[in-house]
């Protein structure tokens, strides 16, 4: 019967050890900040990478997908990159890679696709089972003397291979191509820019290495996006943006007015702006057509082929194309803010706000150490090369020796380097030579490599010891890239332009977004407003509550600026398209306007651009003001008559004529020039006229020489002639005269 082994005793149990959860959760928490800072959402200020980005790259060049190179299936890269480097998941790495590759996101695309890669319209790429795809030229200049000791290498995640820190980075990556990206409490936003502008503010800072951010945009105006586009900013924010590191840029796209024929035209779209899906900006126009949100637009289609081309057709010919486009920039995504925050890992550790300045000069600091560790490198080369051929050039000398302790003695290493004072690699070198390529030794050959080895050794020792000649060298490396990437290249060449906004007044704007259509304001005794469709002469079949009654109605456009002027001396202005529709009783304008509580409604009039008003209050005074310095964009209005209580305002009429006409309660009436009323656009005013008891009753603006007119209560018209007027006709602030007869018994013009 088999024997029952007993299982091994447990193990003591470890005594618990308490921790503050607080302290527990801030360190789990940093950590977690900090890897995704430093390993995930931050670019380094090098080479303008982030660690997945790099890990692509040189995964690619591990991989030789060299410019010019055969194409390799995306599967293998990721599955390569993943397993190597980047164990975050098949699917991050590849929509990183397809980033690289697309040229409407990448300005220097770093990976050339072949295959769906996407497209603008927001279309995702096929799986990475179907693409290919090898390096560019621009990533060839990134990984530019990787394997020359230029950057410091670290292990990968499991241990088993290196990776680099950071890219020897010949290209200014940060700022041509950008960056996006989102940490724990901090963000990047870089817009892409020229490379050649970029090369030009490097070689200048070189040259003036305190340059600050404002002198550097001589040479950089601001970004250059691929999808081309205008920016409408100052030149004073681009440059406040550019000092600070932090702000936002205006984007709109490129349009042109073409001709349809017979007199009519179209606005087609060339560019859209940078991070726009075209399909959903499409989606979005039509969506503001179809909700009559946009009356000047009649069509909105998508043209495209290769080229982006969207084609707006106007309502009609007579839209004016500047104020239609301005009204599609409002509501649509044709004009967008991009944002700056150069928020980025200097010297690859430490994530601060950076200036133009300062990213540029962290780039060359870098090339610089690049080209110090380079020229180290090959330095080394040399020295070890210099070593050999003194002992290649022994061997020439004595090759028949050489060859005997070769063939005869047992330990031939020791034996070379006692006889001819010989280092060991040199005496590994002969001995690793075959005897056939000793016997085709050349003095003369070998001694020309000495001298051109010992001369290339000087060069690189006098530039390390010569800081001016390491920027002069740079500056150099620079020029190459500028040439290769300059303005006069097709991938070179500037695609965003820069221009001023038009001058296009709110008003124009908002008349754009509102179909024009005639209506009759109607506005009750107790301040009850409402808009009736077209123009309604008879309203004798409008209903009102309880008691109320018509108090004035006039005609006007749903594109009209309504102005209400209160007891209380403020203006209050309303928009005709906001009006409550005729089909009920309206509602009250305290509900539109902030009335103040006990004023009343005195007026209600359509605003009319250049008309004058004459205002008066009951304290008899009273000044001209222009209907324009009554405007407000705000429910709080605009004080134009100040008046102290208990007065308050009680009329305001057209200042159309050059004589005005005032009677008051107590029934007398006075003429005299206008000239005498100031014209003001906010006060109290100048005494009208001289009452005794009570106060203004009504007042009229008239040309004198068409006479005075006025209604009686029958609807019958009288006018007073100016030759008949002389008994009226006085100066401001006088008392006046009884009426002529037939004057109406309520002292009002009618």
């Amino acid at each position: 019967m088999a024997k029952t082994i007993a299982p091994p005793p447990a193990p003591p149990a470890a005594e618990p050890e308490p921790v503050n959860l607080r302290d527990a959760l801030e360190e789990r928490y940093l950590a977690y900040a900090l890897s995704t800072i430093m390993g995930r959402a931050l670019p380094d200020a090098r080479d303008g990478l982030k660690p997945v980005h790099r890990r692509i790259l040189y995964g690619m060049h591990i991989l030789k997908l060299d410019p010019g190179t055969a194409f390799k299936k995306c599967a293998k890269i990721v599955g390569d990159v993943m397993g190597s480097f980047h164990p975050h998941g098949d699917q991050a790495i590849y929509d990183a890679l397809v980033r690289l590759a697309q040229d409407f996101a990448s300005r220097y695309p770093l990976i050339e696709g072949q295959g769906n890669f996407g497209n603008i319209d927001g279309d995702n790429p096929a799986a990475y089972r179907y693409t290919e795809a090898r390096l560019t030229d621009v990533a060839r200049l990134l990984l530019e003397g990787i394997n020359e000791d230029a950057i410091d290498f670290r292990d990968n995640y499991s241990g088993e291979t290196k990776e680099p820190v950071v890219l020897p980075a010949a290209f200014p990556n940060l700022l041509a191509n950008g960056s996006q990206g989102i940490a724990v409490g901090m963000a990047t936003a870089i817009p892409p820019h020229n490379a050649a502008e970029l090369c030009d503010a490097a070689l200048h800072l070189i040259a003036h290495p305190k340059a600050a951010s404002d002198t550097l945009m001589q040479f950089v105006p601001g970004p250059d996006f691929p999808t081309g586009g205008i920016i409408v900013d100052a030149k004073e924010a681009i440059g406040e943006t550019y000092r600070t590191g932090r702000g936002a840029f205006r984007l709109r796209a490129r349009w042109r007015q073409e001709d349809a024929g017979r007199g009519t035209w179209v606005v087609v779209v060339t560019e859209i702006p940078y991070g726009v899906q075209k399909s959903k900006l499409i989606e979005r126009l039509s969506e503001v057509v179809n909700e009559r949100k946009l009356p000047l637009v009649a069509d909105v289609r998508d043209e495209s082929a290769e080229d982006v081309r969207v084609v707006i057709e106007p309502r009609s010919r007579t839209v004016d194309p500047a104020v239609m486009m301005e009204s599609l920039f409002r509501l649509s995504e044709l004009e967008t803010r991009v944002s700056m925050n150069m928020n980025v890992l200097v010297d690859g550790v430490v994530p601060r706000v950076v200036s133009l300045a300062e990213a540029l000069q962290q780039w060359l600091d870098h090339r610089r150490a690049v080209l110090q560790r380079r020229s180290r490198h090959r330095l080394g080369e040399i020295e070890h090369r210099l070593e050999v051929l003194s002992g290649m050039i022994v061997a020439f000398l004595n090759l028949d020796e050489v060859i005997r302790i070769i063939r005869e003695e047992d330990e031939p290493k020791e034996v070379l380097k006692t006889t001819f004072s010989l280092s060991e690699v040199q005496a590994n070198y002969i001995l690793d030579t075959r005897l056939r390529s000793l016997r085709k030794l050349e003095e003369m050959e070998l001694r020309r490599e000495l001298e051109e080895l010992t001369t290339e050794k000087g060069g690189i020792e006098k530039l390390l010891g010569d800081p001016a000649a390491q920027w002069k060298t740079v500056a150099w490396q620079i020029r190459e890239v500028r040439k290769k990437y300059g303005p006069t290249t097709p991938l070179g060449r500037r695609r965003t332009s820069f221009e001023d906004a038009p001058e296009t007044a709110d008003s124009d704007l908002a008349e754009a977004m509102i179909e024009r259509e005639p209506i009759t304001v109607v506005v009750s005794a107790k301040g009850w407003i409402r808009a009736l469709k077209g123009h309604v002469a008879d309203l004798s079949s409008l209903t009102y509550k309880g008691d109320d009654a018509l108090k004035v109605s006039f005609f006007a456009e749903t594109t009209s600026k309504i102005l209400v002027l209160a007891s209380n001396g403020k203006v209050f202005t309303l928009d005709a398209a906001r009006l409550p529709g005729g089909r009920g009783t309206g509602e009250p304008i305290r509900l539109m306007a902030d009335v103040d509580e006990g004023a009343d409604v005195v007026a209600v009039f359509p605003y009319k651009p250049g008309v004058k008003m004459l205002i008066a209050g009951s304290d008899h005074r009273g000044f001209v003001v222009p209907q324009d310095e009554m405007l407000s964009a705000t429910r709080k209005g605009k004080g134009v008559l100040n008046i102290d209580p208990p007065g308050k305002a009680v009329l305001i009429v057209p200042a159309a004529g050059d004589h005005v006409a005032i009677v008051g309660e107590n029934r007398k009436l006075l003429v005299f020039p206008l000239v005498q009323v100031p014209e003001l656009a906010r006060g109290k005013g100048v005494r009208l006229q001289k009452y005794r008891d009570g106060g203004i009753s009504d007042a009229k603006v008239f040309p004198l020489q068409a006479g005075l007119t006025w209604k009686d209560s029958a609807g019958r018209t009288f006018t007073l002639l100016a030759a008949e007027m002389r008994d009226w006709m006085g100066n401001r602030a006088e008392t006046g005269r009884l009426p002529p007869k037939g004057f109406p018994k309520n002292n009002k013009f009618g």
